[in-house]
């Protein structure tokens, strides 16, 4: 029996499926300006399929991604938006924990674009210092490279909080980042950097395995996350892009998302989730191969 945490799985994606508009930039922050409740109904969505952690719809919300929208002075107004709907649906499930996700500046997948170390942590200073009294711990995600890695941490610290690092690694193998700088090195970074937790994610699960093996060895507690994608497509990687330059695998169904995640904890990971296009469906039916696998969810 292991003692598993459950995260929850992707809101992004989740969002743009209910909402029914079309993707913008601005991702999930859109969304969340033209639809009030809705993140609040998607976090309460995963509490009741078994997910014990809400990660907090703040991902995106960097000035500048908010800037070139003409919206940078909303910063604050949309990241206490987000904290609040995470805050309800908790108090409404009457328990689990908050993340106060932090995301890549500028854009996902995309080390060539990180800004320079000092600006980068002054940048995740100041949105880790918004999150510190609304949240449980900081979760840094979709880390691309060692020098995402490196800033992203430091700016984390301003919290004071416990800080889980998840970094995505290539499709095709999962022992390098999407940077193609070795796992093992970003895993040191999170040692030192002071994570409580690394992790993989908003990958393919089936790099899912090279990434673990990675992470397992350098003592710290680790887990994975994966997305749905059939690929990170070339349209995706270029300036303003918008989701529906991907598209859904249609062969992973919650059932076999569980397996992939069965398999990751009988490596030794100890926290698994979903990321994007992973929704309450997928996280029911892990919650429940992990307790019929004897495990324990908390």
């Amino acid at each position: 029996m292991v003692e598993v945490v459950l995260l929850d799985g992707g809101m992004g994606q989740e969002l743009i499926h209910r909402a029914g508009d079309r993707p913008t930039p601005l991702w999930s922050t859109q969304v969340m300006m033209e639809h009030p409740g809705m993140v609040a109904a998607v976090h309460g969505d995963y509490f009741a399929a078994g997910a014990t952690i809400a990660t907090a719809n703040t991902y995106a919300i960097h000035r500048d991604r908010l800037a070139p929208a003409g919206i940078e002075e909303r910063f604050e107004a949309l990241h206490a938006a987000a904290l609040s709907e995470a805050r309800q649906a908790r108090d409404a499930a009457g328990r689990g924990r908050i993340a106060g996700s932090i995301g890549p500046l500028v854009a996902s997948y995309r080390p060539e674009v990180h800004p320079p170390h000092e600006e980068a942590v002054a940048k995740y200073a100041e949105v880790a210092r918004f999150l510190a009294p609304h949240v449980d711990l900081i979760l840094c995600e979709t880390v691309a490279s060692l020098a995402h890695a490196r800033a992203v941490l430091e700016g984390a610290k301003a919290a004071g909080l416990p800080v889980w690092l998840a970094v995505t690694v290539s499709d095709r193998d999962g022992a390098v980042l999407r940077s193609g700088e070795a796992v093992a090195d970003v895993a040191r970074i999170a040692l030192t950097g002071g994570a409580e937790a690394v992790l993989a994610n908003c990958s393919a699960p089936e790099a899912m395995a090279a990434a673990l093996e990675a992470l397992a060895d350098v003592g710290l507690s680790f887990g994975a996350y994966a997305n749905g994608f059939t690929r990170i497509t070339e349209d995706f990687l270029k300036d303003e892009a918008t989701v529906d330059a991907l598209t859904a695998r249609r062969d992973l169904t919650p059932e076999a998302y569980a397996a992939f995640a069965l398999d990751w904890v009988d490596r030794g990971a100890t926290i698994v989730g979903g990321c994007c296009e992973v929704g309450p469906a997928h996280i029911r039916a892990l919650a429940g191969a992990l307790v019929a696998a004897g495990h324990r969810i908390v």
